[in-house]
C-alpha cells in the first residue's frame, strides 16, 4: 500500500479533521458513499437525500468562487 503524502493525498482542515484530496479519490477509483468533500464521482453511492444536499452545497460554493 502506498504511503499517503500530506497536502497531496490529504490535508487537515481548520477543525483538525483529516480530508482526502480529489487526487486521492481519483486514484482510489470509486465513490465510497461517505459524502467526501472532494468526491470526483458526484457522490454516486451516497443516499439520494444526502446526495442532493451535497451537490447543492458544491454548486453554491462553485458559484461563490
Amino acid at each position: 500500500m502506498k504511503q499517503l503524502q500530506e497536502n497531496i493525498d490529504f490535508y487537515y482542515n481548520e477543525q483538525g479533521y483529516f480530508v482526502f484530496t480529489e487526487k486521492y479519490h481519483r486514484e482510489r477509483g470509486y465513490c465510497c458513499g461517505n459524502g467526501c468533500l472532494h468526491c470526483p464521482y458526484d457522490y454516486e453511492k451516497v443516499p439520494d437525500d444526502k446526495k442532493a444536499h451535497l451537490l447543492a452545497a458544491r454548486r453554491q460554493k462553485n458559484d461563490e468562487s
